[in-house]
């Protein structure tokens, strides 16, 4: 086709030029590729593609990608591409502490520096556990190249005594029946061998699912990619059938930026709202657009969360199902034919047309993707909430909460950090009731360090042995996409800065309304700005490294908590590789 790139055209070409080329670096990097073992007829005029591995040993949702990684390069060398693996961070959410959000940025410029001074001239990036897959694509995003995204793959489902569990979400469960003392340590030990049987990540609709699915709806993974379980023969072909597409996609130049648009944007927040998926994906997507010179905004969430509805009949919002029913229902393909009047069709993606990707789709199980006249719920599962307490916004996932608590007024009950809260939830001098709304502040981005998953803030136990099992909790805070309950989530601005929940004290009287959209501390202005002059900042956390960095450059929750120096706009200059 006249629209394909010649070889001499390849950016990998700058480094490598011709083999007779008489150019000193050209001729030390040809020789030292010989050192590696290659032949000149390998690699020379062939389009070199970095395939990007997150794999680890000590990562449960990565640990089969070693392999995976091994199908790419099968595909590209089938496509008559040159594939160099490159591994990457890996960020466990299992093991990390404190958080792996605390390095999503980090991993974000690794890949983005390593796509730019590299000779490559496309990306296959390998990732799923929660920020793995928006590092990478924020990184791939800024360096602009043909980039296809493989997800690692949900983990088979767990079992237990005849019932099939979902990581995360049933842990929780299981972990406040223990409080309770419904259960005991014996049937504790045997959860622990049954939640989690297979690598690939949780296998609820979490935050590693709704960020595979959103790649996916973003138009950045082959067809279907995002729900084949980690372990099904499926996943390794489609790994190959990523690496053959990327080599096309370099001949035909199409970079992340012609993807990345503002119509696949919107997609993606109409797929993550429909699936009933994480808040987590909140953040992540705003981070995401901005790198794709994007804005998206809390209020485009809410704003589309009235206009679709919620169809994925799965946990933990509100469904009963888990990833691998929803992959043999029809995927996310089956699940995007049925809103695709919300979508924007035209658009393209690494495959064709978004619109040319659905006219096969089909849906196997009408329970498990629901039709439009049977909705699990009739809006998107997520709510943006304003008002006195979070100037600046925050989250719930009302789907996942019980209904009566929507709409509620109660007294806070104030921690001030995660440890103090894990010493004392259960003390009764407290005075905790179901009719309480526990608050939790410094563990923002900065307070936390790194929004930390805390915002399911634990219930006493003397109330679960009442049979509470819900109650209103509100943090500057994350969850887990596997998490549940009437949590109010990412108030922004976060205490550790001076938002207003710094403010807060045991006692206030709190109104939640998700119906109105509202978060209010029923306390005078007058008596808040008094509370303000008294009020001192916390210590920095940080004095070097790493966590100097972070704590200077992070952003609040509202604007995708991603560094001001790599979210601001402007051009880096391509390497000189003569």
């Amino acid at each position: 086709m006249s629209d394909r790139r010649t070889a001499e055209q390849l950016r990998s070409h700058q480094w490598y030029g011709d083999e007779i080329s008489s150019g000193l670096r050209s001729f030390s990097h040809r020789a030292r590729t010989r050192q590696l073992g290659y032949l000149p007829e390998e690699h020379l005029g062939k389009p070199v593609i970095a395939v990007l591995n997150t794999w680890s040993d000590i990562n449960p949702c990565h640990v089969h990608l070693r392999d995976r990684a091994q199908a790419v390069k099968r595909g590209v060398w089938q496509a008559g591409g040159f594939p160099l693996e490159f591994p990457v961070s890996t960020l466990s959410e299992t093991f990390q502490k404190p958080t792996p959000m605390l390095y999503r940025n980090l991993l974000a410029m690794e890949t983005e520096e390593l796509l730019r001074s590299y000779p490559v001239d496309g990306a296959v990036l390998l990732g799923g556990c929660d920020k793995s897959t928006p590092a990478l694509l924020m990184g791939a995003a800024s360096a602009d190249l043909p980039t296809v995204f493989v997800p690692a793959g949900p983990m088979l489902p767990g079992h237990w005594r005849g019932e099939a569990l979902g990581s995360g979400t049933d842990m929780w469960k299981y972990w406040d029946d223990k409080r309770a003392g419904l259960i005991g340590d014996c049937e504790l030990s045997e959860l622990e061998a049954g939640l989690a049987r297979s690598p690939g990540h949780c296998m609820t609709m979490g935050t590693a699912s709704t960020l595979t699915a959103a790649a996916e709806a973003l138009g950045v993974t082959v067809p279907g990619a995002s729900s084949i379980p980690a372990v099904d023969s499926g996943h390794d072909r489609m790994a190959a059938a990523s690496g053959r597409r990327i080599v096309d996609l370099v001949w035909q130049d199409l970079t992340l930026s012609r993807v990345l648009t503002r119509e696949a944007f919107e997609d993606a927040v109409t797929t993550v709202l429909g699936l009933g998926g994480s808040t987590n994906a909140v953040i992540h997507l705003i981070a995401m657009a901005g790198r794709a010179g994007v804005t998206l905004a809390l209020d485009d969430f809410d704003r589309i969360a009235r206009t679709v509805p919620v169809l994925a009949n799965l946990r933990p919002g509100g469904g009963r199902y888990l990833m691998e029913d929803f992959h043999f229902a029809g995927g996310l393909p089956g699940f995007l034919s049925r809103i695709s009047d919300l979508l924007h069709l035209d658009r393209p993606t690494v495959n064709g047309t978004l619109g040319g990707q659905l006219e096969s789709a089909l849906v196997h199980n009408d329970d498990v993707i629901r039709t439009r006249g049977n909705p699990v719920a009739h809006e998107g599962g997520l709510a943006v909430l304003r008002g006195n307490l979070c100037p600046d916004g925050a989250v719930i996932k009302h789907i996942a909460a019980e209904p009566q608590l929507l709409q509620h007024t109660g007294p806070a009950v104030v921690f001030d950090d995660y440890r103090q809260l894990q010493r004392t939830i259960d003390d009764p001098a407290l005075g905790i009731t179901a009719e309480s709304v526990l608050v939790l502040r410094g563990a923002g981005p900065k307070g936390g360090p790194g929004m930390p998953e805390y915002g399911m803030l634990p219930i006493p136990e003397y109330l679960l042995k009442q049979g509470v099992r819900d109650m209103v909790r509100i943090s500057d805070a994350r969850m887990s996409g596997t998490s549940y309950g009437t949590c109010v989530l990412h108030i922004a601005p976060e205490s550790h800065v001076g938002g207003p929940l710094a403010l807060v004290r045991t006692g206030d009287p709190i109104t939640l309304d998700v119906t109105g959209r509202t978060l209010h501390l029923g306390v005078s202005d007058e008596e808040l700005e008094r509370r303000r002059a008294e009020w001192t900042a916390p210590a920095e956390r940080y004095e070097r490294g790493y966590g100097a960095l972070y704590n200077e450059q992070i952003t609040q929750a509202d604007t995708g908590c991603d560094f001001a120096f790599l979210a601001r706009p402007g051009n880096d200059p391509e390497p000189y590789a003569g």
